[in-house]
């Protein structure tokens, strides 16, 4: 037996380990994740799932649902603090080309238990202007 280690340098995330009860990715900028890319939020709608900045910056969008719209809030992530997105709670990430992060969820989420909702005009400028 022997420690493993793991990495990505890629854009976007990838899991780089697995079992039965977790996952661990590794999340790097993507331009879906860049401020001027930013056009839907998701939500896992079973369990939690944790972030950790370890390089750039990332800003976390999450919206409370309200009855006619969304109420769209933000949190600007500080390196090595773990950021909990409850479930059911619509989220994306806002990041810059040289950001790294820990992404930590149950090994059972996927798109099967996960919402992705498109925003409108309105939402992505709001978003702006959080951000």
């Amino acid at each position: 037996m022997e420690i493993l280690n793991y990495s990505f340098d890629g854009e976007g995330m990838q899991r780089v380990f697995e079992n039965e009860k977790w996952t661990v990715g590794i999340k790097n900028w993507k331009p879906a994740n860049d401020i001027t890319g930013i056009n839907n939020l998701e939500r896992h709608n079973k369990t939690d799932e944790l972030f950790v900045l370890v390089a750039g910056s990332c800003t976390l969008i999450y919206a409370n649902e309200v009855e006619g719209g969304l109420d769209i809030k933000a949190v600007k992530m500080e390196p090595n603090k773990v950021y909990n997105i409850p479930a059911t709670l619509w989220h994306n990430t806002v990041t810059c080309k040289d950001t790294k992060m820990i992404l930590i969820e149950d090994s059972n989420t996927s798109m099967d238990n996960s919402d992705i909702l498109d925003l409108n005009e309105d939402q992505i400028a709001a978003i702006k202007a959080l951000v």
